[in-house]
């Protein structure tokens, strides 16, 4: 399964590629923002975004990404350190499957995809 992560922080790049290698996903592709994320797509399953990126943000991605029908079932979990409900609930308007606040721990992540994939 091809596994997308986008968020500005190569760091946290790194902490999510790790984690996705850890429980089983070893096909992860990342990028650094929304655009970066637009042009890795092609053959994608599945999202990991931050919502706070230059260029484009996660919530203008996720919305990008509702907007196409290619991407329609594509779920998208946004790990963002927004943990007010008001985002959560415009995160979850736009289309998002479900929503991780940093810091989370490996196993939250792996629940999470869980959920989204239907495991």
């Amino acid at each position: 399964m091809k596994i997308l992560t986008v968020d500005d922080s190569s760091t946290m790049r790194r902490i999510i590629k790790n984690t996705l290698n850890r429980i089983g996903y070893a096909d992860v592709v990342e990028a650094e923002h929304g655009v970066d994320g637009l042009a890795k797509m092609a053959g994608v399953e599945l999202v990991l975004t931050d919502w706070n990126m230059p260029e484009m943000d996660g919530l203008t991605f996720v919305k990008s990404l509702r907007s196409n029908a290619q991407y329609n079932d594509v779920p998208i979990i946004m790990v963002t350190t927004e943990a007010a409900k008001k985002e959560i609930l415009e995160a979850i308007k736009a289309g998002v499957s479900d929503y991780i606040v940093k810091p989370f721990t490996p196993d939250t992540l792996k629940e999470k995809i869980e959920k989204v994939l239907g495991g």
